[in-house]
């Protein structure tokens, strides 16, 4: 099964947990700090793999997770970090995230986005060591990874296009020029999938998709060839098909019309593609002298054939060939990117429902700590805090002594001369900038 457009969850793994541990020895019942740090969770990438042609697996088993770091331990074990985990995808994938913004167009094999950043390990209460704080009774706790959910999208890589209606023999054409093996039969929409060939004509050689059948209104949803229109967007080259013994007046001109239409109508850009218009099935013509007429005076250039047959076949992949080659030169090939994400603030400030909730993981961190009764450690994250700038957000936004603010799932009371002096000139700088992301307020 051919799968090219999936929504799946990722989810980085979580930080292990410092512990708060002290060497034990005869004599010395709590002796120095020794909790070893979390160790850090995975991250979850994405990568364009050549051995991976289509998205069926994320659309069985749409929910992945990197692996979470393990917890610290005494005697300064630290936790072990988790594996990051990396999703192969066909070359050719764009990534985007809920909002519809694009993470990334993964075209070159090898080419890799991190999707989700693994959660920070916690630190012992052997690394929260300061010359004012020399013997922590608490440490940091680990910190959750990223979850989110992004949406996949497949758009085939190849340097021609083959469009046309049902039954214009498309997948006869590309089964006779190449290797491609797709379900061949007499009636509408045999092709449920899109299929690729590789063509070797003379010394040269190129990549043709065949696409299947569009319809008048595929744009705009009708049959199946809308949800296939994207397959045609990195086409250098588009191969229009034709059918003569359609059973309908002026059969020819009347498909090229629609299907030119079709392509306007999904993409301007589409529709100004080079192209080859081809006319199949000459052997079954009604009208074969009529049929060159048309091609010879309204369309010039018209290639007239029989994938059933073989006639005028050799001569409409040289056109191909020599088509893709000089729109190749007119436009090199066009690089995927990754989207590089600014920073989000270290945090925000806003009301809701009568209190304060402080957001982003700076402030998080500030008070990831595993025991806030603690009085040592609740001056900790009262100074983080101050030191971050929530407590002058908090008052620039009108916060009042006594209200409640909230962080996480932690509920504290403003009062912003609470925090000691003696604990605001002592240490902690140092550890707090190797905790990372302690930065100003950019609010």
């Amino acid at each position: 099964m051919f799968v090219d457009r999936v929504r799946i969850r990722v989810k980085a793994g979580d930080g292990g947990a410092g512990v708060a541990s002290f060497h034990r020895q005869k004599g010395k019942p709590r002796g120095k700090p020794d909790g070893g740090s979390g160790g850090h969770g995975g991250a979850v990438y994405i990568a364009a793999d050549p051995d991976v042609a289509t998205l069926l697996v994320y659309a069985r088993q749409p929910h992945w997770a990197a692996e979470s770091g393990t917890h610290g331990e005494g005697d300064f074990r630290h936790g072990r970090t988790g594996a990051d985990l990396t999703l192969g995808v066909p070359p050719g994938t764009v990534v985007r995230d809920e909002g519809g913004t694009i993470l990334a167009d993964l075209v070159e094999p090898g080419q890799q986005v991190r999707i989700v950043e693994g959660g920070r390990g916690g630190r012992g209460n052997a690394a929260l060591v300061t010359p004012a704080r020399r013997a922590p009774t608490f440490a940091e706790q680990g910190e959750y990874g990223q979850d989110v959910w992004i949406t996949l999208e497949l758009k085939l890589i190849a340097d021609a296009a083959l469009i046309g209606y049902p039954n214009a023999g498309k997948s006869t054409l590309i089964s006779r020029v190449s290797a491609a093996k797709p379900k061949i039969a007499d009636y509408p929409f045999t092709t449920l999938e899109p299929h690729l060939g590789v063509v070797e004509i003379g010394e040269r050689q190129f990549v043709l998709a065949d696409i299947p059948g569009l319809i008048e209104g595929a744009a705009d949803g009708k049959g199946l060839g809308h949800e296939f229109l994207r397959h045609t967007e990195r086409a250098r080259v588009l191969v229009v098909l034709l059918d003569p013994t359609e059973l309908q007046a002026d059969p020819v001109e009347t498909q090229l019309r629609v299907l030119l239409n079709e392509l306007e109508a999904h993409s301007p850009d589409l529709a100004a593609r080079p192209r080859i218009v081809a006319v199949n099935k000459i052997d079954a013509a009604p009208d074969r002298d009529a049929l060159a007429a048309w091609a010879a005076t309204d369309e010039p250039g018209v290639r007239l054939i029989s994938a059933v047959t073989g006639e005028g076949v050799e001569g409409l992949l040289h056109t191909i060939a020599a088509t893709v080659d000089d729109a190749t030169k007119a436009a090199p090939d066009r690089q995927g990117f990754v989207l590089h994400r600014p920073l989000p603030p270290s945090f925000s400030v806003r009301r809701v429902a009568g209190e304060w909730l402080v957001e982003g993981r700076a402030a998080q961190r500030a008070v990831n700590l595993d025991d806030l009764t603690v009085p040592e450690a609740a001056d900790l994250a009262a100074m983080r805090l101050r030191r971050l700038g929530v407590d002058d957000a908090l008052a620039s936004a009108g916060a009042e002594p006594g209200d409640d603010v909230r962080i996480g799932d932690l509920v504290f009371t403003y009062d912003p001369d609470r925090i000691d002096e003696d604990v605001e000139a002592h240490g902690d700088v140092a550890h707090d900038a190797e905790g990372g992301d302690m930065g100003r307020n950019d609010q």
